[in-house]
């Protein structure tokens, strides 16, 4: 863990993967070495493996359903202890079957699974330095990621812009290859290139300001759901330096 800026992990294999130091909060900022977020690890090969263990991570907590860790899963031997956390309560092709915006996804998140969102908080409290992942590291690991720097303290707009910046990591090649794959099974979908490819920060502002709106704040939406001062309080100990 340090306090010095470090450049992005670049890891053969990886998805969107990075440190989530360095972010501003009030008079402080965000540790590095401490939180990280990426997407699947299941391309991994030996080389990138063994750059992945140099981050010396104690926890990974993974938010795919069973089908996708079937599908794509992470390699054996991780030091780290994996934790499941998944957080869709259906499958992640109903999103596309429904057509469903960025907007009714997340709205469908924070409501329908507002305890495993306390959970992932209570993981990242729990122990670090921690990886949270998903398939692409944007949705899933998005929201609760913001709101684990929410709770903590970090200023909203950075908050937002390091949501926003995972559109600009996912490479075009992958990009083209998803949406083609899914065009082909939704023909008719509005949201589909949205769903998979996009990150606009008016999504996330408008995430945030709907929990303000309705619980006071993102805090107090995990309050709300269980998560206590005192770990409150300690997330902002491990992940906050003061400048």
């Amino acid at each position: 863990m340090s306090d010095r800026p470090t450049p992005d992990p670049v890891i053969a294999g990886a998805v969107n993967l990075r440190d989530v130091g360095g972010l501003p909060a009030g008079p402080g900022a965000t540790r590095y070495g401490v939180l990280y977020r990426s997407g699947n690890l299941a391309r991994l090969d030996e080389g990138g493996a063994a750059s992945f263990a140099e981050l010396g991570l104690r926890r990974i907590i993974d938010l795919r359903a069973d089908d996708e860790v079937g599908y794509a899963p992470s390699p054996a031997g991780l030091a780290a202890e994996t934790v499941r956390v998944p957080l869709f309560l259906g499958s992640v092709a109903s999103f596309f079957e429904e057509d469903m915006g960025l907007e009714g996804m997340y709205r469908s998140l924070v409501d329908d699974s507002a305890d495993r969102v306390v959970d992932v908080v209570r993981g990242i409290v729990a122990d670090q330095p921690v990886l949270v992942h998903c398939t692409v590291g944007k949705d899933r690991t998005g929201v609760t990621v913001a709101l684990t720097l929410a709770a903590a303290g970090v200023d909203e707009e950075a908050i937002i812009a390091d949501y926003a910046r995972t559109e600009g990591l996912l490479p075009d090649a992958r990009n083209r290859r998803i949406v083609d794959m899914l065009r082909t099974m939704h023909p008719e979908a509005q949201n589909l290139e949205e769903l998979a490819t996009r990150s606009p920060a008016p999504v996330m502002r408008g995430l945030l300001d709907d929990l303000t709106a309705r619980f006071g704040s993102p805090r107090e939406y995990l309050h709300a759901h269980g998560l206590t001062d005192a770990e409150v309080e300690e997330l902002r100990r491990v992940l906050i330096v003061t400048r």
